[in-house]
């Protein structure tokens, strides 16, 4: 049986009060709930605080620069499907350097879990506004305000129609807690976007900000697109979280054919199907 101590890795270095440690918590009990061991498990974060994550948990992980998750998690998934690939970092990291990424790992529908933790800020770098500030967001790095409004990230997972979006709160652990477990149990792209303080330079959006206007989703049918995008437009007085939308598109592996029985990492490449592929290459030829 797998135990939290299983998952336990060395100490963190954030700071005190951090939505962060709540979002380490979470991801740890949800893969203890289970049952899944270490090795099965691989992580992929981009640079930032949010990223320092995997950094303490003992499991397989793979530190990238920023913006660059969800290209790695993919490549693993599609090199060894039978891997839990779980992409993890900030909404800077994700939403600004990596958007691109967000966008088209979307699109595929790839059998991976995407958990971003949402500050609204860029914390590793001091408090530049992020693409999920509000608008007039003011901070040492931004005396001005930020001129543009936030990017409705909800909305935009739930018009490319993965499979499982959800939104969470880092004050909230065992709420997080199962949506981050049904996420890894999701077959396709899921994504948790957590909303949680940052105690250095978010003033705002503090944890009693968000403990006053977040409530869990009740009676609410995440398989009606209508409605979940409705719940994703939420924002100010009442924050909805809980699972927001859930479709049955297909997985791109399923779609592609691959498996673990035919993924690249069980197979044993052959000279005489490998070498003229190097000889063409070599030579200029397409």
């Amino acid at each position: 049986m797998v135990t939290l101590e299983d998952y336990e890795g060395p100490a963190t270095a954030w700071c005190p009060g951090c939505g962060n440690f709540a979002i380490l918590r979470a991801v740890k009990m949800a893969l203890v709930s289970l049952n899944l061991e270490p090795h099965q498990v691989a992580f992929v974060s981009g640079i930032g605080q949010a990223s320092k994550l995997p950094h303490y948990l003992k499991c397989n992980c793979f530190n990238g620069i920023h913006g660059r998750v969800l290209p790695v998690a993919t490549g693993l998934k599609l090199a060894n499907p039978s891997l839990r690939v779980i992409g993890e970092g900030g909404d800077g990291d994700g939403y600004a350097e990596g958007g691109n990424h967000f966008i088209h790992a979307m699109r595929r529908n790839i059998d991976i879990t995407y958990i971003v933790h949402n500050n609204q800020v860029f914390g590793l770098t001091k408090g530049q506004p992020s693409p999920t500030s509000e608008q007039g967001f003011t901070s040492g790095m931004s005396p001005g305000g930020a001129v543009l409004p936030p990017m409705p990230v909800l909305e935009f997972a739930i018009a490319l129609d993965i499979g499982y979006v959800a939104r969470g709160f880092a004050g909230e652990i065992n709420h997080l807690v199962e949506l981050i477990s049904g996420a890894i149990q999701h077959k396709g792209f899921a994504f948790v976007d957590v909303l949680q303080p940052c105690v250095s330079f978010n003033k705002v959006n503090t944890s009693a900000w968000y403990k006053q206007r977040v409530y869990k989703l009740e009676e609410h049918d995440p398989s009606d697109r209508d409605a979940a995008l409705e719940a994703a437009r939420q924002w100010g007085e009442k924050i909805p979280i809980g699972l927001i939308y859930r479709s049955d598109r297909a997985e791109y592996c399923h779609a592609r054919g691959i498996d673990s029985s035919s993924a690249p990492s069980r197979l044993e490449p052959k000279p005489e199907h490998v070498n003229p592929i190097i000889e063409g290459m070599a030579s200029g030829e397409r």
